[in-house]
């Protein structure tokens, strides 16, 4: 049993389901890494059923706040089913194209992660109460889904934040091809599932991609950070005039090519640079060369709270060289996916971006996680994923 510490169990009411190490008063009794255990209050009240996580600063996240509910493997197929069914709720199960299947605390299942790829899906357990429930989560995706295989992409460092070794490998099923192709808004994607970033492709940006095709034709577009070339492809797509993506990645940038042969588009309409962003971008204001349209779609600057004004500096620094970049009428698409960034400051450092460029900016649109990704009501820290679109 988990006993919290007094007026410690206010966040529990309210259905959050973290609870850190600080708030724990005492373990009563055994329990191994990943077991289910009892919380109750300082007054031994009952509050709800968790997986612990003894070496991790987040010690318990919950399964259930329903005394009478057990944590088993009818339990996952319950929580599993419910989020397929969720996807289909969204239109995203059509047999050829893709999704985030599972988003952690978004559907319940803290921890665990499941992006679905046309047949196959990709999983990755980050957290010990997930890591213990592996088979029988294994065995509910594949009755939930009929996946033909099921590959884990479990090699990230969070794990180690868990006591948990890095791992990847197949599970269950036959070996997803290399690479695996599918579908959104009728592009065609290869992605790379066992060595890509994530899980090999962001599902999450899937409506900032539908925005740029709204506003691409005609424009001569720069996609930085472009890893596979995602925004570039929709921009041609939608009527762009020119694309240059941008990444430091040489094989991400090769299946950015490969993407653009796929969807048949000419290479004299893109133009693939494999270089360091923030370098490439003072080169490109030095020349003095403009675009209509710039998509800045970094990787995570905030790690953590110690690093949130560094990271804020990131963030201002990228957009400030994307606004100098831009001709009169040209588009910015920026974005943050650091969960500790909250929309109210990514406008702040926009705006002062925007200052320190000599720019006037108006905003068209605020961007979000596609909703495959989604936000438990009680646990806003599950929104991480902000965009701006702004014009100058």
């Amino acid at each position: 049993m988990l006993v919290l510490l007094p007026g410690r169990e206010k966040s529990l009411l309210r259905r959050h389901v973290w609870i850190f190490s600080g708030a724990v008063a005492a373990l009563e009794g055994e329990a191994a890494p990943g077991e289910t255990v009892v919380v109750t209050d300082s007054k031994r009240r009952f509050l709800a059923r968790a997986a612990w996580s003894p070496e991790s600063q987040l010690a318990a996240r919950i399964w259930s706040f329903d005394p009478e509910e057990t944590i088993d493997a009818a339990f996952f197929r319950r929580r599993i089913e419910n989020a397929v069914e969720y996807r289909k709720f969204l239109g995203l199960d059509a047999p050829e194209g893709g999704c985030r299947l599972i988003h952690s605390e978004g559907d319940a299942l803290p921890g665990l992660i499941v992006d679905r790829y046309g047949e196959y899906l990709v999983v990755q357990f980050l957290s010990t109460g997930v890591e213990r429930f592996r088979a029988e989560i294994v065995a509910a995706l594949q009755a939930a889904t009929g996946a033909k295989g099921i590959y884990e992409r479990s090699d990230v460092g969070v794990r180690a934040k868990e006591g948990l070794p890095e791992r990847s490998g197949l599970l269950a099923g036959a070996e997803p091809p290399n690479p695996l192709v599918i579908t959104e808004n009728g592009a065609k994607f290869a992605v790379d599932v066992r060595h890509g970033q994530k899980s090999g492709f962001y599902f999450d940006q899937r409506d900032s991609r539908r925005a740029v095709r709204e506003f691409a034709a005609g424009r001569r577009v720069l996609n930085a950070f472009s890893y596979t070339g995602g925004f570039g492809a929709a921009a041609v797509l939608a009527g762009a005039e020119h694309v240059v993506n941008i990444d430091s990645s040489a094989p991400a940038l090769k299946l950015a090519r490969h993407n653009m042969e796929m969807n048949r588009i000419p290479p004299e309409r893109y133009e693939n640079r494999e270089a360091d962003v923030f370098g490439e971008l003072r080169r490109f204001a030095e020349e003095g060369r403009k675009f209509d349209l710039v998509v800045l779609d970094p990787p995570k600057f905030i790690e953590s709270q110690r690093a949130l004004t560094r990271g804020c500096r990131a963030y201002q620094d990228i957009a400030r060289l994307g606004f100098g970049l831009l001709a009169p009428g040209g588009l910015l698409f920026n974005f943050s996916c650091s969960g500790l960034m909250t929309p109210e400051l990514f406008q702040k450092i926009t705006a002062d971006a925007a200052v320190e460029a000599g720019v006037r900016g108006r905003l068209v649109r605020h961007l979000e996680q596609a909703p495959d990704h989604p936000t438990a009501l009680a646990v806003p820290e599950g929104f991480y994923l902000k965009g701006l679109v702004t014009r100058i």
